[in-house]
């Protein structure tokens, strides 16, 4: 049996042939242009960027390393620069009827800036011809006539009125803006003392007769206030007369201009009514408190009528593309920001801020989705919009609080836009799931392949790559054995002979620090011991847990055995993944058999420690025992398992092939060999199914078997179905090369106890039994006398 599962050096590692590398260097290559191993992400790419329906957004998923991300950005901008539909600018204007509602107004791209400019111009002229309008002589002229027929009429009432008094000698005078009456003799003005010595009948008289004066007053001004409301109405008429003749000759012609642009002219109308009618105001006037300086009536004309420029699309080529970092509520839909005056807030349409669907309109939205989730409010909004097709901006809290700040509600802007949500396969399933619209509004789905398969065209594609991926980060060329030595580690990052890994990102980083050896060995050119050196830097820099699990079972604070034998003992294999480091390391498997009908116990999910896969694997145990042995008698037995000295979660099968070896073996009492560690998962028909991380659970025994010291007699038991997966390092295989390590590979639970006990497990026979002395049948034999022990 050893020599039938034992592996030859040649099964552990699959070198890359350098003969399929027809250079000598990588300088002479072409570039890799496209996606290395991406055809079905690209045909999906190009099928969600043609598709122009409402709805066909897409979502780019895989892993981070994969260039998902450059590879979205590239694609997207390559086709967009080639569209011909015309992007747009916009603008918010000043709604002049109704402030609160700033007028959303679009504009080809270009235009925008022109109109903006224009309207500069405008206010400029404005400042200039208004002042000059008002204080024209014909304007005074006008005015002055104005003031004189109000105060003629005025003048008028007050001589008839004069007339009459002197008729009775009383005197009119006039104090402060009044009008009074006093007695008059010898041609003066009679002060009270001189009023008082005069006969009561004539003082009666003078009263009668200033009560009657003061009543005719009152009559003839009676249609005073008549009189200065239509001196007012002149004087108003006069001022949009006046302010009309200055400002429509500098609007006509950006009326004339802009004729063909949806919402200008219309807001060119109100422009020049709001102008006509608050003039004065804007000028101020000399009877005001405070006249209006010339730079405050600027600023006033500047946030009434000029032009909030919220896209501009000048410089666009194309349709756009836009990638936003950080999917706030605020950086995708825009915002109203404030001024702080006096302790109190105002806002006006100047302050409105563009978002990135704003920026994106008309083109590409690119979005990580692990960061949009991340912001409340967000996810939702971007739904509403897409199905609206139109762009609000609103303030999310105010729904939140029921209270909000006095604020604008500007114009929804109608979006036309294709999103792409960049995330891994967990947030796509997740959003499946969970949003009922997810699958609606995104329905392309560009799916990233982790690996492709090692052929000779795709091993000289991979060549390529490394040549453009080196001229991209500055990188000295590289010569045929570096990139065959990165073909094969590549194949170890899939664990597959057959496949190479798409992560290009992890690719960069070791071209990178393979450079950093090749200079600071002052070569020209990346060989392939650079790239060995710069892979044993970077286990050297993540071993620190591993050494120190190592030195436990050195020091024996972790029990291993690594020679003898034992029953109800066995080394198990598992791998313990840090961040994006993962390694191997031997575990202790043991196991108890008494009479009892408790059946299998799992020690590790009785103390809730075993996950549900490992607890799977251990019940699939007894399946197995009463399948193969008891098939005429009950399975009668209490047994536990335990996987020692572990004091986190345990998760996964890969322990059950360990596990009833050494659940068999306390059952029989034969002994297993401690030179043997084991992994692999079992069926209940006893086949022992592949497992992950082989590579890493074999190098982990091995390092303790060499700093122990090899024997020749240690080894490691796997799966058949491994046997592809299998790109070990070089001092596992040349161990194995030189008869210091043995790896077996096994595809029955059969083939392993064989291994493991050094003696045969036994044939069923015609009749049901095993053969005689075999392991099987004294696993029988053993299952039977529980059975009437418990009996």
């Amino acid at each position: 049996m050893e020599k039938e599962t034992r592996l030859s050096p040649d099964q552990l590692y699959r070198h890359c042939n350098t003969e399929l590398l027809p250079f000598k260097t990588t300088e002479t290559l072409e570039p890799y242009t496209g996606f290395f191993g991406q055809e079905r992400a690209v045909e999906a790419m190009e099928f969600g960027i043609g598709m122009k329906r409402p709805g066909y957004n897409m979502f780019v998923m895989g892993n981070p390393h994969t260039g998902r991300f450059s590879f979205a950005i590239d694609s997207i901008r390559a086709i967009a620069k080639k569209e011909l539909k015309k992007t747009s600018d916009w603008c918010y204007l000043n709604n002049l009827q109704e402030s609160r509602t700033p007028l959303a107004i679009n504009l080809p791209a270009g235009k925008g800036w022109v109109l903006k400019r224009d309207i500069k111009h405008l206010i400029e002229g404005l400042l200039t011809e208004l002042p000059a309008a008002f204080e024209s002589p014909a304007y005074q002229r006008k005015k002055s006539k104005v003031e004189r027929d109000f105060n003629r009429l005025y003048d008028q009432a007050i001589e008839l009125v004069d007339s009459l008094a002197r008729e009775h000698s009383i005197a009119l005078y006039r104090d402060a803006g009044s009008i009074g009456f006093t007695p008059v003799a010898d041609g003066q003005g009679m002060d009270e003392a001189a009023f008082s010595q005069l006969p009561e009948e004539i003082r009666d008289e003078f009263t009668s007769n200033i009560a009657k004066l003061e009543d005719h007053l009152n009559e003839e001004l009676a249609s005073m206030p008549t009189w200065r409301r239509e001196a007012g109405d002149r004087m108003k008429a006069l001022d949009r007369d006046t302010a009309r003749s200055a400002v429509a000759p500098l609007i006509q012609p950006l009326r004339e201009k802009y004729h063909n642009n949806s919402g200008v002219p219309d807001y060119l109308t109100q422009l020049e009514s709001n102008l006509v009618k608050n003039a004065v105001d804007i000028i101020g006037d000399d009877k005001q408190s405070e006249t209006r300086t010339d730079s405050a009536r600027r600023q006033y004309m500047e946030t009434t009528f000029g032009v909030n420029m919220l896209v501009d699309n000048q410089k666009t080529k194309g349709a756009p593309v836009v990638f936003e970092t950080h999917p706030t509520y605020d950086n995708l839909f825009g915002r109203v920001e404030y001024n702080s005056e006096m302790g109190s807030l105002s806002t006006n349409f100047q302050l409105i801020r563009s978002g990135a669907l704003h920026r994106a309109n008309g083109g590409y939205l690119v979005l990580e989705s692990e960061k949009l989730l991340e912001q409340p409010f967000v996810y939702g909004a971007l739904k509403r919009a897409l199905k609206s097709h139109e762009i609000r901006i609103e303030n999310p809290m105010s729904e939140m609080t029921g209270m909000g700040t006095i604020t604008l509600a500007p114009q929804s802007i109608p979006l036309h836009v294709k999103v792409v949500l960049i995330g891994t396969r967990e947030t796509y399933y997740l959003l499946q799931e969970l949003d009922h619209d997810f699958e609606k509004m995104f329905r392309v789905v560009v799916d990233f392949d982790e690996d492709v398969k090692r052929e000779p065209a795709t091993i000289r594609n991979y060549a390529r790559l490394m040549k453009t991926l080196a001229d991209e980060e500055g990188l000295a060329p590289l010569n045929r054995q570096a990139v065959a030595r990165l073909v094969e580690h590549s194949s170890r990052l899939t664990e597959d002979q057959e496949l190479l890994s798409a992560h290009v990102g992890e690719l960069v980083d070791l071209l990178c620090e393979a450079d950093y050896k090749r200079i600071k060995h002052k070569d020209e050119v990346i060989n392939d011991q650079h790239v060995e050196m710069a892979l044993q830097a970077k286990e050297r820099r993540t071993s620190r847990i591993s050494s120190k699990i190592l030195d436990s079972i050195l020091n024996e604070t972790v029990l291993i055995d690594t020679d003898g034998e034992a029953p109800g003992r066995s080394n198990g294999l598992t791998v313990l993944g840090v961040g994006d480091v993962s390694f191997g390391f031997p575990a202790r498997i043991t196991a108890t058999v008494h009479p009892g009908n408790r059946g299998i116990v799992d020690i590790e999910r009785e103390v809730t420690l075993g996950q549900p896969i490992h607890s799977k694997g251990v019940l699939i145990l007894s399946g197995y025992l009463g399948h193969k042995y008891t098939q005429d008698f009950p399975l009668t037995l209490s047994a536990s398992i335990a996987l020692e000295q572990s004091y986190g979660y345990v998760d996964g099968d890969s322990a059950s092939m360990a596990e009833i070896c050494t659940l068999i073996s306390a059952l029989t009492h034969i002994p297993i060999k401690q030179q043997f560690a084991m992994t692999g998962s079992i069926n209940q028909y006893g086949e022992v199914q592949a497992i992950g991380g082989v590579n890493e659970k074999i190098e982990g025994f091995f390092n303790l078997c060499k700093t122990r010291g090899l024997t020749g007699q240690q080894g490691v038991i796997i799966p058949k179905a491994n046997v592809r997966n299998l790109m070990l390092k070089r001092e596992v295989v040349d161990a194995v090369a030189d008869g210091q390590f043995c790896i077996h590979a096994v595809a029955t639970v059969d083939q392993g106890l064989e291994l493991l006990m050094g003696r045969k497990a036994g044939q069923m026979k015609e009749d049901g039994t095993f053969t005689q002395r075999s392991v099987n049948a004294q696993v029988v034999k053993r299952l039977r006398e529980i059975a009437k022990a418990k009996a």
